[in-house]
């Protein structure tokens, strides 16, 4: 269990870095400029870790980069007025769904 909490924290910081780097206009302010540096640092050692628990790469990366992809397009859509459509919304779909293919695949090896 303390390797899916600490793919959470991962999947938590990459996010709030990617965020920020939109925030941050290109570099020009310093506040969300430092929390990207920071939230991609934390992201991949917390991700370096659950790897070292054992957790399967392609289950890691693949939960850690579909919940990042989701979210960040939800927080885009919610908090910044970015457009949705229905094509988007189909393609965070398959990305969810190719996810619970690979935990799937993996839990039967």
């Amino acid at each position: 269990m303390g390797a899916y909490l600490l793919l959470a924290l991962a999947i938590a910081a990459e996010v709030s870095a990617t965020i920020s780097l939109k925030l941050s206009e290109g570099f020009s302010k310093l506040g969300p400029s430092i929390v990207v540096v920071a939230g991609y640092a934390v992201a991949f050692v917390a991700l370096s870790y659950v790897l070292k628990f054992g957790l399967p790469i392609g289950v890691a990366y693949a939960i850690w980069a579909a919940a990042g992809v989701a979210l960040v397009a939800i927080v885009g859509v919610v908090f910044l007025k970015e457009p949705v459509n229905a094509a988007m919304i189909a393609g965070l779909a398959l990305v969810i769904g190719g996810v619970v293919l690979i935990e799937i695949g993996s839990a039967s090896t």
